[in-house]
């Protein structure tokens, strides 16, 4: 994201002679409000009123982060307090909306009708539209679907000439995985700019030539109060304004051209996808590989002789595990992100229809369904004949896997449960998003312990990482970059250590006898939990860059495998740390992987694609 000589010209020209054009129009700008945060509501409440106190403004824009997180009241808050906007306003989430989302989303589209817009105003096109992530930390991703609908918006304009601005939350930058694929639509169109927020401030940005504007937050961050920005349409110009809550507008700080792009195949000044590991890598072959049409937030899971996926339209998929048929479908009522659980010859599944399904395996057909009290995004686990998982609702409830009955509930949860339950010994282990990991014992559901690491912010709970456990410890690392271990039996912490910058990975080996992390940037490192301290038993530098995937190090017959948040794979000898290969399948988030044996190992992306991967 760059200013560079030719938009600072652009800029000059259009300060040294002021257009002369009357105002088509004018609208407000709204972006990163936070409603969750400090001071995010009120902030907000402030702003709408400054709107209501001018009587020139045509409309709103709202470019995203409308909320903290997605929990509780938040997005009702800030409907309540948008809906007393006397103008006619338009809006698309953020990712914080999508990324720390209890509804997986769900909630978005339906308080404010959907997460995208677009309309036409005196000659003008405003799409808006939303780039995730989808509950995944990750870069932003525009999931296949978007991409759909964006193509199809753009090409039923009835003059393929007519001026259009994007509304985004992120840049058109590498912040967004598969940022070049918008670029490349956008330039098929007269886009006029990228308006976005993200980076709390005003700035005048470039992607490939294609203009953008920054805008500033709503909150007041150290000032006494907010502000937010005054666009002033002309028919061959655009001005931007700072409007101070209080009364104050300052002086124009961007201005732009409107008039016809005639985009050129400009590549300059970002990076395109690099694949070239796989000539590196010459030892992995792509037995079957499989592209769906939507987004894939959940890692597959595998059956008798089965792979089964779910994916963002609420498809549940099963396919052959030799060479990925499709063997049957089923349709759940709204989008699924989590990831299935496969065990005695069935399918449970989570959807934000608010339902967990179990399906036979062989042939999809429902056997159960068990409602809950709100969407579901979390992971279900299966051991003996019993179903565990978590939920939106403060529950977390097991079930009778044969027949979907409740067998207890534990309705102490603060937070919503994203995560996969770690079963230990009599206890069932989870995070969620309130600060705390939790023990419930696995007979009855009752609080055996719970657990905080002290550090303040929701953001920072342990929730997104599937813990693991062995030799009466258990093993997590959260967003705050700390490893901690804790005694398994009463939940005290026996050691915390940020030695390694971490980010919510950690993984087990099939014996137990080793416990693995993988790091922020480019290391992975094996520990061993047989001492009481941290103590490394290797440490090997992959150099897979800087990564927050949530993907989870999964070792069988001696080999970990991994994937990054930016489509690569990665296989180590899980006794050295050695790379044995490396594999780039796409430019999206990798789920967690799912190895088959030391050698085949089966891969989702955020993107939809379904891989098996086989090393020679």
């Amino acid at each position: 994201m760059k200013t560079d000589r030719k938009t600072i010209l652009i800029i000059l020209s259009f300060f040294t002679v002021i257009s002369t054009a009357q105002p088509l129009f004018r609208f407000a700008w709204f972006t990163d409000t936070h409603v969750g945060g400090t001071t995010g509501a009120e902030d907000l409440k402030l702003a709408v009123a400054d709107v209501n106190s001018q009587d020139s403004l045509d409309f709103l824009i709202i470019s995203g982060d409308i909320t903290e997180l997605d929990i509780a009241g938040n997005l009702d808050t800030a409907k309540s307090i948008l809906d007393k906007v006397e103008i006619p306003y338009y809006i698309i989430p953020g990712n914080h909306d999508t990324k720390w989302s209890a509804s997986g989303t769900r909630k978005f589209a339906s308080l404010f009708g959907d997460d995208y817009f677009y309309f036409e105003y005196k000659g003008i096109r405003f799409i808006g539209f939303d780039q995730g992530p989808l509950l995944r930390m990750g870069d932003g991703y525009v999931s296949p679907e978007c991409l759909r609908w964006l193509k199809e918006t753009l090409e039923s304009m009835a003059n393929p000439d007519q001026p259009v601005f994007i509304v985004n939350h992120y840049p058109l930058d590498e912040s967004v995985s598969n940022w070049f694929e918008g670029a490349d639509l956008l330039k098929q169109f007269n886009v006029q700019a990228i308006l976005h927020g993200h980076g709390h401030s005003n700035r005048l940005t470039n992607y490939e030539n294609i203009p953008g504007v920054m805008s500033r937050s709503t909150l007041r961050g150290r000032e006494e109060y907010g502000g937010y920005t005054i666009a002033t349409v002309r028919t061959d110009s655009v001005f931007f304004q700072e409007r101070k809550v209080g009364g104050n507008t300052t002086p124009v700080w961007a201005a732009l051209p409107i008039r016809k792009y005639d985009w050129l195949a400009d590549t300059s000044g970002f990076n395109r996808p690099d694949f070239s590991i796989n000539q590196e890598f010459y030892n992995v072959k792509t037995v079957w590989s499989h592209q769906a049409d939507w987004a894939i937030a959940g890692s597959p899971a595998i059956g008798e002789g089965i792979v089964v996926v779910a994916n963002s339209s609420g498809a549940v998929e099963a396919f052959e595990l030799k060479d990925g048929a499709l063997i049957w479908k089923y349709q759940t009522g709204q989008p699924v992100y989590s990831t299935p659980a496969v065990d005695n010859g069935k399918v449970i599944i989570t959807s934000t229809d608010s339902s967990i399904y179990c399906l036979d395996e062989r042939n999809g057909e429902m056997l159960w369904k068990y409602k809950t009290e709100a969407p579901l995004v979390a992971i279900p686990a299966v051991a003996g004949n019993r179903v565990f998982v978590g939920a939106s609702d403060g529950k977390f409830r097991c079930l009778n896997l044969k027949t979907g009955r409740l067998l207890w509930e534990y309705g102490g949860v603060q937070g919503f449960v994203e995560s996969k339950p770690f079963i230990y010994k009599d206890k069932v282990i989870f995070g969620a998003w309130d600060n705390h990991l939790y023990a419930l014992d696995i007979r009855s559901g009752k609080l055996l312990w719970k657990w905080a690491d002290g550090t303040k912010g929701i953001l920072y709970s342990p929730a997104t990482v599937w813990p693991v456990a062995t030799m009466d410890k258990v093993y997590i690392s959260a967003p705050d970059r700390y490893l901690s271990c804790i005694d398994a039996d009463d939940g005290s912490t026996v050691w915390r250590s940020r030695g390694f910058k971490v980010r919510e990975t950690i993984g087990i080996s099939e014996d137990n006898s080793v416990v693995f992390a993988r790091t922020m940037w480019d290391t992975v490192v094996a520990f061993d939990p047989a001492v009481p301290e941290l103590k490394p038993i290797w440490i090997s530098n992959v150099k897979y860059g800087y990564d927050i995937d949530p993907s989870m190090p999964v070792e069988k017959g001696g080999t970990l495998f991994f994937g990054t948040k930016n489509g690569f794979v990665y296989a180590l000898n899980s006794e050295t740390g050695q790379t044995i290969a490396g594999h780039r399948i796409s430019v999206a988030l990798i789920n967690t992987v799912v190895p088959i044996d030391n050698r085949r190992v089966v891969v989702t992306a955020m993107d939809g694609r379904i891989v098996l991967l086989e090393l020679q």
